[in-house]
């Protein structure tokens, strides 16, 4: 319906940006990886999607074509609808989803926010042929996927989200930790920051 929106970005929140649009302000959900590449007070063009249900219209925002891609292929796999979508677009990249889905990887999938085993298995089963038209050479997937984060990460995720923050939010924080550290470490390494961005 809405192929794509250009405008300036007025204000940019954890997982969602008000885009000025000829004096409309459009609430536009986005991945993390989108998030990053908007400056607030700049122009930018996202590539949208319209969820359409009875209670609720909601748009969601793309910077580029292969995440909008990815996230069509998702929201076409039974049992994953746009949010459980946008939260796995923010934890991992596009590429790195269709590698793991191209070489059956239950155990990467799994980790991603949203996802169980019946879903990872579903999303291999729907979408292996599809990823490997979308990449356009199926030899580009034959490299093992690299897990998504290690166990600790996992866990401090998982706790920082007990304490209300969105998976947009950890993501974007966990992404930046290089080092092995441990899940507490981990945890307040994101508090840390979380501190920072409300002064």
């Amino acid at each position: 319906m809405i192929g794509f929106l250009r405008g300036k970005v007025v204000q940019l929140l954890a997982d969602y940006c008000l885009l000025d649009v000829g004096g409309v302000g459009y609430r536009v959900f986005i991945p993390t990886l989108t998030r990053s590449r908007l400056k607030t007070g700049e122009d930018a063009m996202l590539y949208t999607h319209l969820s359409v249900r009875e209670d609720a219209m909601t748009l969601f925002g793309f910077e580029s074509q292969e995440e909008y891609q990815g996230f069509q292929m998702l929201i076409s796999v039974s049992g994953i609808g746009p949010k459980v979508a946008l939260g796995i677009l923010s934890s991992i990249t596009v590429s790195k989803l269709f590698q793991a889905i191209h070489g059956k990887q239950v155990a990467v999938l799994t980790k991603l926010p949203g996802v169980g085993k019946k879903s990872a298995e579903r999303m291999i089963l729907e979408l292996k042929d599809k990823a490997a038209e979308l990449d356009g050479a199926e030899g580009e997937f034959e490299a093992p996927a690299e897990e998504i984060g290690s166990d600790h990460l996992s866990d401090a995720a998982a706790a920082l989200s007990s304490l209300g923050y969105s998976q947009a939010e950890i993501a974007s924080v966990l992404r930046r930790i290089k080092e092995p550290v441990s899940t507490e470490d981990a945890v307040k390494f994101a508090l840390k920051e979380f501190a920072g961005r409300k002064q």
